[in-house]
Formats: C-alpha cells, sequence, structure tokens
C-alpha cells in the first residue's frame, strides 16, 4: 500500500510507530524501519548522549529512514534538538509543546523533516505556518498523553484546515483503523500500542501480558485537573492516582510527584501496582504477539481488503 505519506518519508507502509518515551528504542524502531514502516526513536527526558547512543545503534541496524521523537517540555530539549541536525536524523516528531518557528527553520535548513504531534485545528494551523512538512493529528484515546478531542472527529477538521499531510493517530491497531483514516482524508497513521507486543519491543512481559490481557474498559485517564491527562491501563497506581487527584488536602506538587517515574516502573520494573502502564484505548483488540514485519504487513494486508469491500456500498 503506498500514500502520500510513503513517498513524503522513503517507506513501504504508511505507518509510524509512536514515539513512546522509555519504550520506543533501536530495537523497535529500528526493527519498524527494517520492515517498511517509520521506526521513531523516543527521547523522552533522556539526555543527548543517550540518544546518539540510539541513533549509532538504529544506522547499525538498517539503512531505511527512521525518526526521533522530541518532547519539547524535556529539560533536554534544546540538546536534543542540536543532536538531531548534527546527525542528520532523517526526520522529528514533537511533541509535549509547540515548536518554536527558529527551532522549525534550523531544522528545515538541515533537511530535517519535521512533523508535530497535534491535538487541535489551530495547532496544526500554527505548525504549518511554521513549516511542518506534515502533522500527527492525534486523538484521545491513544495511550499516554492526550488532548480532549476523539480522533474521528479531530482528524476530519485537520485536513480540512491544512494543505499539508495529515497523519492519524489515537485508538489505532489493525487495518480497519487504517482504512477508516485514509477515507478521513489522513495519508497514513501513527501507532503505539500495537508495537508495545511486537517481538522486537524490549518492555517488561508484565506490560506486555497487561496489554495482551486488556479489554475494551481497561483503560483510564489521570491527571486531568492537573493540566496534563493520560491514559494508561487501570490498576492500583490509577486508582491511588485518581484519589490524589480529588484530595483537597494534597497538592498541586504532590499531586504530580506521585506520578514520577511510574512510566518507568511499568516498563522497566514491571511494577502492577506502582507502575503506569501507557495503553490506549485499543489494547483490548491487541491479542498477539508478532514481529513489526508481521504487524505492518497486516495491518496493511487488512486495509485494503478493507478498502475493496467499501466499493459494494457504491452505487
Amino acid at each position: 500500500m503506498k500514500t502520500e505519506l510513503c513517498a513524503l518519508l522513503g517507506i513501504e507502509y504508511p505507518i509510524i510507530q509512536g514515539g513512546m518515551a522509555w519504550v520506543a528504542n533501536a530495537s523497535l524502531a529500528s526493527a519498524v524501519s527494517a520492515a517498511g514502516g517509520l521506526g521513531i526513536i523516543a527521547a523522552g527526558n533522556a539526555p543527548a548522549d543517550y540518544v546518539r547512543g540510539e541513533i549509532c545503534k538504529v544506522r547499525e541496524m538498517t539503512d531505511r529512514p527512521f525518526g526521533v521523537n522530541i518532547m519539547l517540555l524535556s529539560p533536554f530539549a534544546g540538546e536534543i534538538i542540536d543532536l538531531t541536525i548534527e546527525e542528520k536524523v532523517p526526520v522529528v516528531t514533537t511533541g509535549a509543546g509547540m515548536v518554536p518557528a527558529k527551532v522549525m527553520k534550523r531544522w528545515l535548513d538541515a533537511g530535517v523533516k519535521v512533523i508535530p504531534v497535534v491535538p487541535s485545528v489551530a495547532i496544526a494551523r500554527m505548525m504549518e505556518r511554521n513549516g511542518a512538512c506534515a502533522v500527527i493529528a492525534e486523538g484521545g484515546e491513544s495511550g499516554g498523553h492526550i488532548g480532549e478531542l476523539n480522533t474521528m472527529p479531530l482528524v476530519p477538521q485537520v485536513v480540512d484546515a491544512v494543505k499539508i499531510p495529515v497523519i492519524a493517530a489515537g485508538g489505532i491497531a489493525d487495518g480497519r483503523g487504517l482504512a477508516a483514516s485514509l477515507m478521513l482524508g489522513a495519508v497514513g497513521v501513527q501507532m503505539g500500542t500495537r508495537f508495545l507486543v511486537a517481538h522486537e519491543c524490549t518492555i517488561h512481559r508484565n506490560y506486555k501480558d497487561r496489554v495482551l490481557r486488556a479489554k475494551d474498559i481497561d483503560t483510564v485517564t489521570t491527571g486531568k485537573s492537573l493540566g496534563h491527562p493520560a491514559r494508561a491501563l487501570r490498576n492500583p497506581f490509577t486508582r491511588a492516582f485518581a484519589e490524589n487527584e480529588a484530595n483537597p488536602d494534597m497538592t498541586l506538587e504532590e499531586k504530580e510527584a506521585f506520578g514520577a517515574g511510574a512510566l518507568r516502573k511499568a516498563v522497566i520494573d514491571g511494577d502492577e501496582k506502582n507502575g503506569s502502564f501507557m495503553a490506549g484505548e485499543c489494547a483490548g483488540m491487541v491479542n498477539r504477539e508478532q514481529s513489526c514485519a508481521e504487524i505492518l504487513a497486516e495491518v496493511t494486508a487488512q486495509a485494503e481488503e478493507v478498502l475493496k469491500g467499501a466499493a459494494k456500498w457504491v452505487r
């Protein structure tokens, strides 16, 4: 399956792997890129030396295009930006903040394709004005930190509002989601939760098992009252977080401190009591482990079948 996204990024399948902090390392990113998608290294809150090492590992494993996701509110964001320019990283995706125009120009002058994750039409338009080559319209069904709008209404509104390509994200885990996104006007999708159970994903076994066991109602959003809502699988941590949010005797700093390091506890330690097992609402659709190559081939093949089948409704 070839779309405008494939031509733009030099990939075979119109699928980008989400830049999941602590999850999206060189092992996962290189496997997705080698299989024909766009693998993404997540910089998260890591320093430049770590990210440089992951970039080197990816380049040792594949010569296909890849990207780096930069969390713009990270204390290391400035040095990561410098690093991506120095290393001539093909693609940068951004989140957790808006890309300043001067930074965008530096990337563009260096030949880096910049694709911000956006939660609204207004921010999509701003990123287009700043020079983004595409945007990822991410709905609130996604795992991790989320915006207010859901994927189905967000994507077509962004498509109508900008002239650059739009990639859909949020709650997409199979070919039906890819087909639906293309029908909404997107040129491809970003998926995160589906890749959590890829063979090449190095998260703790407990994390993978929780995703594989998940049902449709097993995710919950916490942190909304603190200004940074995040979606994760229900567990003792999410229940305690919600209780803390509602506790008038706790300060904002105390509430935020409670969640610090919870994602690492899930990814690295597999701590089912104190970890934040971030996953999208589509977790209930993810029920088997596969290689990245198998995931990409299956999703696109299913999308092609769905789109062919849709022709029967056209008279």
